[in-house]
């Protein structure tokens, strides 16, 4: 399983939000290239950067973090946040970004999104799958997209989506344990999903409980920033 640490970003700072409220903001890095680095000298491969202002804004906004970060690092970064239009998924790519998060405008414009998947292939394009009360969550988490979760997920798999990254909206920045029965539910629905946890770890032994049950990724946040799960039990999945 790839452990993929997540760098959130409001005004150009490393953040965390409590279940996607800008209101519960705390600051742990003003230098996110700082963090990214600590990882890749964990022999951490994978960074997923959010740019938060751009997912509030709805267009990119925090794009000179995600160059500075992909030409100063060997990170692989999957970005996300404000990604809408043809403008902003080039202006990812071209900033370095290796895969890119498709959140509300997979919501909003599946045939855009469509169109990507087509132009630059099923590994460059991850959907986003922010899920509240078995719903589809957008605009980061502001409003519901009015989509049940298990029909969006059947609709892009049909379309050729293989990455997902999935996050139990409850559980984000919480550290009660991530969604187990909610992944586990997906992969016996469609066991070939690369499926990537996101909300609620805790401990070193909620990565190995996702482990165990065969996802692709899981990514890690505020444990990390919180002191809970350190670079050396990182280091066990790199």
């Amino acid at each position: 399983m790839k452990i993929i640490p997540a760098i959130d970003i409001i005004e150009g700072k490393c953040v965390r939000l409590t279940q996607g409220d800008y209101t519960q903001k705390k600051t742990y890095n003003e230098n996110p290239l700082e963090v990214a680095k600590q990882f890749e000298g964990a022999g951490i491969t994978h960074l997923h950067l959010v740019d938060l202002d751009g997912a509030k804004g709805g267009q990119i906004i925090n794009h000179i973090v995600l160059e500075t970060i992909t030409q100063n690092t060997t990170l692989k970064v999957d970005f996300g946040g404000g990604i809408k239009s043809d403008n902003d998924i080039e202006l990812a790519f071209s900033c370095g970004a290796n895969q890119i998060t498709a959140g509300s405008i997979a919501v909003k414009n599946s045939e855009k999104v469509t169109g990507w998947i087509k132009k630059y292939g099923t590994e460059k394009i991850i959907l986003g799958a922010d899920v509240k009360d078995g719903t589809i969550a957008i605009n980061g988490w502001q409003e519901s997209g009015n989509i049940n979760l298990y029909t969006y997920l059947e609709d892009y798999i049909a379309k050729g989506i293989e990455y997902v990254i999935c996050t139990d909206i409850a559980k984000d920045g919480m550290l009660q344990g991530p969604a187990l029965l909610l992944y586990s539910d997906i992969l016996k629905k469609h066991p070939t999903l690369k499926l990537i946890a996101s909300g609620g770890v805790a401990e070193f032994e909620d990565l190995l409980k996702l482990e165990d049950m065969g996802l692709y990724g899981a990514i890690v946040g505020k444990a990390f920033y919180e002191g809970r799960i350190s670079l050396d039990e990182l280091k066990h999945f790199a």
